[in-house]
């Protein structure tokens, strides 16, 4: 109770201590005069006896420690247990409310002191609260938040090795110059429960006369079908939970990797860098990200009780609007569909860490080609069947340095009835590592490589005759970047790669007929990325 409540209590409680009226002969007048001049006392641990068992403890040190307005005896003592008169009762009530009025008092000083200040703050607040009121009438949605990633790039690549045959001359010629394109993705993320998410995503750029092509193309390197800075919806789906455990994803147009389509993305390599190949988590053909259109998925946490194994399944008909070329689920569907199984942890055993995972993926796919890999095995799966396998993961350290976080994986895909004849099949296979430095340098800033190779023919045949071995589509791939941090929003991002037989056995073609010819790609990137 507040010194003001009591005191507001206060004749009740006199009229219980003196039931009887007191004369003026009953009146202790050297008591009251003893009491008044009395030091008060600070603490009170000064009376030696009251403890703190008794039921009046903590008001009685409240009245000493907040008001000061408390006296004992000479001896030390407080007898709380005697009986007071209503004059003494009344001599203690007047030191308090003495002090209360100090405080008053003291507290009206520092309004005239601050009251320049105080208008000041009350301006502002008024301020705040009419903008607050604009806000709320000028809002598109209570729902829906949006958010924005704009990216310049300014790229430039040049070629080198023997390979001078007519075919070779017209890629240099068509992706040797410098370039500036843009990529623009506009998320609009509503949410009705607050654990559901209602993603759109509106996309442009300009990528489509790039000289960033094929093994050189960029993670951003985007075009619309219907021409170069067209917009259009990119995303639209739903995702919401089902229970604790699950979450199911729709959609118009969705792809394998959106959230509720896969349970673990098993990659910390940022998706966003440089070039497109190190994005898919060394398997391209295990997760096809090309495959966008109509779809679900559907993502089982915790499997069997098992903290941090996730099970998955996702299916996308990329015509799945379009019933005259396969719709969703026939035998003439352009469509990809993904089971994965995967386990998160947090330190590793023996080096320990802070976070870690892997993920083993099974696609299926019919009639959609890889997006990336060599000129040879682009040419499978096309108009046939593809089986793909992945398994991919990563580590992340306790703590920034010397040492990187490590993203790996490794893909095989296994393609059949292609389009050259209905009985031919070949193998490909991929993998890459790698690796990011948070902080470097200064905080906030990143360092990362990347060292790989894209999907290339290991094999073909025709029905059950094996064709000879390919090994000359092989590629090696790398790419070095740094990041500056500008500000929260703004990112910089200066980059170098180099491709080892950018077109795979194609490039090896020489005009004799031998494979033995030679064709390298040194590439520079520019980046700058806007996140509002």
């Amino acid at each position: 109770m507040k010194l003001f409540q009591k005191l507001l209590l206060a004749p009740a409680a006199l009229g219980l201590l003196a039931p009887v009226a007191a004369n003026a002969s009953d009146v202790n007048i050297a008591g009251l005069s003893q009491y008044g001049t009395e030091e008060q006392v600070t603490s009170i641990t000064q009376f030696s006896d009251v403890q703190p068992t008794d039921w009046a403890y903590q008001a009685l040190s409240n009245l000493i420690e907040r008001y000061g307005c408390v006296a004992g005896y000479p001896n030390g003592t407080y007898r709380g247990n005697r009986a007071m008169t209503r004059y003494e009762a009344a001599a203690l009530l007047n030191a308090c409310l003495d002090r209360v009025t100090e405080v008053t008092d003291e507290l009206k000083r520092l309004m005239k002191e601050f009251e320049r200040e105080l208008a000041v703050l009350r301006g502002r607040v008024d301020g705040l609260e009419a903008r607050v009121g604009e806000l709320e009438a000028t809002q598109f949605s209570t729902t829906t938040k949006l958010r924005g990633v704009a990216t310049f790039m300014l790229g430039a690549q040049s070629f080198s090795g023997s390979n001078n045959t007519a075919n070779v001359d017209a890629v240099k010629a068509a992706q040797g110059g410098t370039t500036f394109n843009y990529d623009l993705k506009l998320f609009f993320d509503t949410s009705f429960t607050g654990k559901d998410l209602l993603r759109t995503m509106l996309r442009s750029g300009n990528f489509g006369a790039s000289g960033l092509a094929g093994l050189s193309a960029t993670e951003v390197g985007f075009e619309e079908p219907a021409g170069a800075n067209s917009v259009a919806v990119n995303r639209l789906f739903y995702n919401f939970p089902v229970g604790e455990d699950f979450s199911v994803t729709v959609g118009g147009r969705v792809r394998v990797d959106d959230a509720g389509m896969l349970g673990v993305w098993p990659s910390v390599y940022p998706a966003d860098t440089i070039l497109d190949f190190f994005t898919y988590a060394g398997a391209p053909g295990a997760y096809d990200l090309d495959g966008l259109g109509a779809g679900a998925g559907i993502t089982y946490n915790n499997v069997l009780g098992f903290d941090g194994v996730t099970l998955s399944t996702n299916y996308v008909a990329i015509n799945g609007n379009d019933a005259a070329n396969g719709g969703i689920a026939t035998e003439n569907s352009s469509s990809v569909s993904v089971s994965q199984l995967a386990y998160t942890g947090n330190s590793f055993p023996v080096i320990g860490g802070s976070a870690w995972s892997i993920a083993a993926a099974y696609t299926y796919s019919q009639a959609n080609t890889l997006f990336v890999g060599t000129p040879y095995s682009l040419t499978y799966g096309a108009t046939g069947t593809t089986n793909s396998f992945g398994l991919s993961g990563y580590w992340v350290p306790e703590s920034t340095g010397w040492i990187p976080s490590v993203s790996t994986g490794w893909g095989t895909s296994s393609f059949e009835n292609g389009a050259v004849r209905t009985d031919t099949w070949a193998k490909a296979q991929s993998w890459y590592v790698g690796l990011q430095w948070p902080d470097t340098f200064v905080k906030g800033n990143d360092l990362g490589m990347a060292v790989g190779q894209a999907p290339f023919v290991t094999s073909t045949g025709y029905g059950a005759v094996e064709g000879p071995k390919t090994p000359l589509d092989s590629n090696y791939m790398w790419e070095w970047w740094y990041k500056f941090q500008v500000t929260d929003n703004i990112t910089v991002t200066p980059a170098l790669f180099y491709i080892n037989n950018f077109q795979g056995q194609d490039g090896k073609l020489a005009s004799d007929g031998q494979y033995d010819a030679t064709l390298n790609n040194l590439g520079g990137i520019l980046k700058t990325t806007f996140k509002f």
